[in-house]
């Protein structure tokens, strides 16, 4: 491949990242799950999971701050591989926390792209859409990791220890508010985390729209 076309598909991707990292991210919630029911041993979730990382961190590459990121990207994978080849919790603990924090900057990027001053265009929306989903698979991963700690921290339908696909499912329950009950938060730490992630939720959904209204107002005026 050459490197004019090699700087064309990059381009490319630049102008729509916003776009591919909001179908990755539709694909982990709706597939996810499903393909770590199939297909156990493969873990699919977590693959899905390490692909959103990486969407994320291409999706705010031009945002600042990406050495930090690729940086964190990449420990992350070095935990992952050396967890695959000598086992143990403690590397899985470690890519977890590596995740986590890359994701939180990578959510903190896309939501100053999204409320930036400029014209509100389909890749604009676009990220505001994808640090609201982000946000819901940063608060899942810390559910699990919540209940990973300190077992029984969940009760309901998820009988024993909460599980990753489970964890997902409560905390997009819990962004959107719609309460159905049967996964539920036991211990006060989880209780805690559940009511800061509705909350900022529905105060994060507010304040896009306000925002959003503003900048389109502006630019019609201007």
């Amino acid at each position: 491949m050459s490197r004019e076309r090699l700087t064309a598909i990059v381009a490319a991707y630049h102008r729509h990242r916003f776009a591919w990292l909001f179908v990755s991210l539709l694909v982990t919630l709706g597939a996810g799950s499903t393909l770590h029911a199939l297909v156990p041993r493969y873990n699919a979730l977590g693959m899905l999971l390490a692909l959103n990382l990486l969407a994320a961190i291409a999706s705010v590459a031009r945002e600042g701050h990406l050495r930090l990121q690729l940086s964190l990207g990449m420990a992350f994978v070095a935990a992952r591989g050396l967890r695959a080849i000598l086992g143990g919790s403690s590397m899985l603990a470690v890519s977890e926390v590596l995740w986590l924090t890359t994701i939180v900057l990578a959510t903190m990027a896309t939501v100053r792209h999204a409320f930036r001053r400029g014209t509100v265009d389909p890749e604009r929306i676009l990220a505001a859409l994808d640090a609201y989903l982000l946000a819901g698979l940063l608060f899942a991963v810390a559910y699990w990791m919540l209940d990973q700690t300190w077992p029984g921290s969940f009760g309901g339908s998820s009988s024993g220890r909460l599980d990753l696909p489970d964890a997902i499912y409560f905390s997009f329950v819990t962004i959107a508010t719609l309460g159905y009950g049967d996964v539920l938060p036991v211990a006060p730490a989880a209780r805690g985390l559940a009511m800061v992630e509705g909350v900022s939720g529905q105060m994060y959904l507010t304040v896009l729209v306000a925002r959003l209204v503003s900048l389109f107002s502006k630019q019609r005026d201007d």
